[in-house]
């Protein structure tokens, strides 16, 4: 059983996906290709954003958006404690502060309550600036946005959304990556649009912005690419991943969205009612594009054990995340929050495989492994 599978993926899109690479590598455009401003459009139609400036990966995506509004040191960023670790990272590479923010167990994103409680508690210290809160749309769940966007209004926060699990996700029918001031995505090849290797985007409304984005991701070109205007990076996305990602949106766009969601209604079934078991939430009014299917034990040790049964019966799992971002050994120096909730996700959270292409079969196997290791 694949955790994630691509290789199905592949059979079914084998085709489609060669013949694309098949025809970047006769155009011989490599680099910033013509396929790279038609992927960036459909994007930005798909998202509901004006513009897209592709990059070559997500981290780059939220580092490049803090860069294009300046953050740096004296800077206080407010991050969820549960997430992947780029979402914090970018903070200390620009050189500002993360500051860390508990989140809701029930949909693992940051906790809005928190957040305003972070921002007062900031600006009571006066050391640091309130200038961003980044909002983690984890494991294909967008977050509170209309929460976190008050908050920042009330504050004079920008929000940025890392949407590198969110692609395809949305609240009200409105689409994530259309969230933030500005928003980004990966195209990781395990994320619900990936890519054959690293690709990321950036979105945003704000037309100065993208132009600074698109400057940015070039080593901070002017006119043209030997005029270097400011201190930039080279984050351009290959032409033959942009290919490759226009077959696969097609793909996301007409059924694989729907597919993924079934499967995770379907668990849901399987799982309910399973003592000690709590499967994820998906809000009224929500949409997740389900990155992952993660479901909550009761503690560590009951967590690891399932994991290593479902092991036994060749069945795989991930443990996402193991440790909150305040407690990574590179912020060991910071004053701490205590983030509950946080370290609570890290003892009892495990990822069950999921994508647009499991079998119903499989998830039986699955859900009867869990039923054995419980009873």
């Amino acid at each position: 059983m694949e955790f994630r599978n691509l290789k199905k993926q592949y059979e079914i899109l084998g085709p489609q996906l060669d013949a694309a690479m098949n025809s970047v590598a006769a155009g011989s455009r490599y680099i910033m290709g013509p396929e790279v401003g038609q992927l960036e459009e459909a994007l930005a139609q798909y998202v509901g954003a004006k513009h897209c400036i592709s990059c070559a990966n997500g981290t780059d995506a939220l580092q490049l958006a803090l860069m294009t509004w300046g953050v740096g040191p004296g800077d206080a960023v407010f991050v969820p404690d549960f997430t992947f670790f780029s979402s914090a990272e970018v903070v200390a590479a620009v050189g500002a502060t993360p500051v860390f923010v508990d989140v809701r167990p029930e949909t693992f994103n940051i906790d809005p309550e928190d957040l305003e409680r972070a921002v007062r508690e900031t600006l009571a210290g006066g050391r640091l600036t309130p200038k961003v809160v980044i909002g983690v749309d984890l494991f294909g769940l967008p977050a509170s946005w209309p929460e976190i966007t008050d908050i920042a209004r009330k504050y004079d926060l920008k929000t940025l959304e890392d949407g590198a699990q969110g692609f395809g996700g949305s609240i009200g029918g409105r689409r994530a990556c259309s969230f933030g001031d500005i928003s980004t995505t990966s195209f990781f090849p395990a994320k619900p649009l990936g890519c054959y290797g690293d690709g990321g985007a950036v979105f945003t409304d704000n037309d100065e912005w993208a132009e600074l984005l698109r400057s940015y991701r070039v080593h901070g070109k002017g006119s043209c690419k030997y005029d270097n205007v400011r201190i930039g990076m080279n984050s351009r996305l290959d032409t033959i991943q942009a290919a490759i990602l226009q077959v696969k949106l097609k793909a996301f766009r007409d059924y694989e969205l729907d597919d993924v969601n079934a499967a995770a209604s379907l668990y849901g079934d399987l799982l309910d009612g399973i003592p000690g078991v709590v499967t994820p939430v998906v809000p009224e009014a929500c949409r997740s594009s389900w990155a992952q299917y993660t479901i909550r034990l009761a503690d560590r040790a009951t967590r690891d054990g399932l994991q290593a049964a479902l092991k036994a019966h060749g069945i795989p799992s991930m443990v996402y995340y193991p440790t909150p971002m305040s407690a990574q050994t590179v912020f060991a120096g910071m004053p701490r929050r205590e983030c509950p909730a946080a370290a609570k996700l890290c003892d009892t959270v495990l990822s069950l495989p999921i994508s647009p292409y499991i079998t119903p079969e499989e998830q039986r196997d699955v859900a009867d492994a869990i039923k054995e290791y419980v009873g």
